[in-house]
């Protein structure tokens, strides 16, 4: 059998993996939307990145390095736009498989695909509005619309953790807590081919032992071949007491001078840490009496699907609900859906914190709470996990000192804080610790979704950590195992 590594190949965004079986059955490992400028995929003269360069990469989404007709399943390892966002696409493209994850991923996908196909029409929207006052002709289309979602949701078919499923005569998967976000799975294949079993593992995003709400990530079962994640593969995440001391210190901070506090935060997982942290802080009367507010309506709707898997929390966090029901809602915590309500934040001056997606700032209500607050020096933005460099949120990691948002340049006066310890990223010792088990039994591992340059570092650590073959594949590479 051979993969090919379709996406988040030398890069952290647009997960996609193609597994084609002797037989010809095609099963596609995620099917995620890049996010990020088409220069970060070329890498030197002679790798499959470079050979694949007459690919426009500013309009990648639109591609494809396989026919979606001819892929015969799906399997989803979480719901995440970069893992999960072209699936309509796929679907519109000729793709007529089942598309199987959790039970809790295909409620989710259920709104985030909604929500991903109007930032699409909206997108779209403004890029002709842009081409016609230029004078150019507006022929930007979405990827896709509501209505392709509508006809893909019935594609998907959830399974529980911890149970073996067929889905070809040769082909069994098992999904197994990732402890990523709510529904988040690693993905082992057990493929018979020419009388031999091999196992085939994809880790999805791993998660991090002893994380706020979600179950500590699973070890997956003995592999033959692993395609791991390494967003975080040369950095190492504050400890949570010191974390939590941190961010007290950053909302008194701020809030004493009469600033806001800025959250970009992805609307499902990272908005739900935030809000409980806050909401345990509000208990134990420590969080500062300001208003918070949940700027999006997609957190809104994530929030609600958190509540109803309970089955994924941990131990901690249904100890915690028996004496407070809602770990999502304190007072001063208010939940945003009205864009007029919104529009009103940007307006206000009183201190604040305010929590919106994207997480990367580079789509949804959050682009324009930047724009209204990134010039005040009172402010701060607070960044809680990785962010393409590309993007507003990643030029802010960086200590870029404008910020062009809507067409106009901003000149970077408020505070940029930065809070990886938030990340649902193990670093690079949990994911060592997540792979522990399979030194002994591993033939071939590929790290996937990282920078190229921290993928680089922490192939080295695997290296000095008893993996002997570990490769770096470029996109569009394929290999036979």
């Amino acid at each position: 059998m051979t993969i090919q590594f379709c996406g988040a190949a030398r890069e952290v965004t647009g997960s996609a993996h193609l597994i084609t079986l002797d037989n010809g059955f095609k099963i596609l490992l995620d099917c995620g939307l890049y996010q990020g400028g088409g220069e970060a995929h070329g890498e030197s003269e002679d790798t499959p990145a470079k050979r694949l360069a007459d690919i426009d990469m500013d309009n990648f989404n639109d591609k494809w390095l396989f026919n979606p007709a001819e892929i015969n399943c799906l399997i989803l390892s979480h719901a995440h736009i970069d893992h999960s966002g072209r699936i309509p696409k796929l679907v519109k493209d000729g793709f007529k498989g089942m598309i199987y994850c959790t039970h809790a991923t295909r409620d989710l996908s259920a709104i985030m695909l909604l929500d991903s196909a109007a930032i699409q029409e909206k997108d779209a929207e403004y890029a002709n509005k842009k081409a016609l006052a230029k004078g150019k002709p507006a022929n930007h289309k979405p990827l896709y619309v509501a209505d392709d979602v509508r006809v893909t949701m019935p594609l998907f078919v959830g399974y529980a953790y911890e149970r073996w499923f067929s889905i070809h005569k040769d082909v069994e998967i098992l999904f197994r807590d990732a402890g990523h976000i709510l529904g988040s799975a690693s993905i082992t294949l057990k493929i018979k081919e020419k009388r031999k079993t091999k196992m085939i593992g994809f880790s999805g995003d791993i998660g991090r032992p002893n994380r706020p709400i979600l179950k500590d990530p699973m070890p997956m079962p003995a592999l033959d071949y692993l395609i791991c994640e390494s967003t975080y593969g040369d950095k190492l995440h504050m400890e949570a007491p010191a974390e939590t001391e941190r961010f007290l210190q950053i909302l008194h901070e701020t809030t004493k001078r009469g600033g806001k506090v800025i959250i970009p935060a992805f609307s499902v997982g990272r908005t739900q840490e935030i809000v409980y942290l806050m909401d345990r802080l509000a208990t134990e009367g420590r969080l500062p009496r300001i208003p918070v507010y949940v700027d999006s309506p997609l957190s809104v709707d994530a929030t609600e699907v958190f509540i109803k898997h309970p089955e994924c929390f941990d131990e901690a966090l249904n100890e915690y609900m028996r004496t407070d029901p809602n770990p999502f809602g304190f007072k001063n915590l208010t939940y945003v859906r009205k864009a007029e309500d919104s529009i009103k934040l940007n307006d206000s001056t009183e201190p604040c914190v305010i929590i919106s997606a994207s997480g990367m700032g580079n789509a949804g209500r959050i682009k324009h709470h930047l724009a209204n607050n990134v010039q005040n020096k009172l402010n701060t933005i607070l960044i809680v996990g990785y962010a393409s460099p590309e993007t507003p949120a990643g030029q802010l990691r960086s200590g870029k000192k404008t910020l062009k948002l809507f067409g106009e340049t901003k000149d970077v006066l408020a505070q940029v804080k930065i809070m990886d310890s938030f990340s649902a990223h193990g670093d690079y010792k949990e994911m060592l610790q997540f792979i522990d088990n399979q030194r002994k039994t591993l033939k071939n591992l590929f790290l996937v979704h990282g920078d190229y340059e921290r993928q680089q570092v922490f192939q080295k650590t695997l290296n000095a950590n008893g993996f002997a073959s570990v490769a770096i594949p470029a996109l569009g590479e394929s290999v036979i195992v």
